[in-house]
């Protein structure tokens, strides 16, 4: 069975997908035009509260894609990593990437999506 929560009809995406034991997750984004410390904090809190959607915490999150508009933000990312997963660190993956996103190279400059375990 799959289920479908945050639904965005606009966009033509789900914020979150339940599949058998897995949980997907895209376009985690927040404080869009913020420092990248205030955008990853920003992208992990939409995380989290589309997790709790299905009663699940950062602690599920087996995997992660992030993207960085400057990949050598990514001691930014781990500081944040490290004071909100409480040593429960997924697998990942970061990658370097020019966002199609409003405001440029000033605006969005994370992004996260995650696959997290349910049972």
């Amino acid at each position: 069975m799959i289920e479908r929560y945050d639904v965005n009809e606009e966009w033509a995406h789900s914020g979150i997908i339940k599949a058998g034991d897995f949980c997907f997750l895209n376009y985690c984004v927040g404080n869009v035009g913020g420092s990248i410390e205030q955008q990853v904090n920003g992208a992990f809190d939409e995380m989290e509260k589309r997790l709790a959607l299905v009663g699940l915490t950062l602690e599920n999150v087996v995997q992660m894609d992030c993207l960085f508009r400057d990949i050598w933000d990514i001691p930014v990312m781990e500081k944040v990593i490290k004071e909100r997963f409480n040593g429960k660190y997924p697998v990942r993956k970061s990658i370097q990437t020019e966002f199609a996103h409003i405001g440029g190279e000033n605006g969005l400059k994370f992004q996260a999506d995650a696959v997290a375990y349910c049972k």
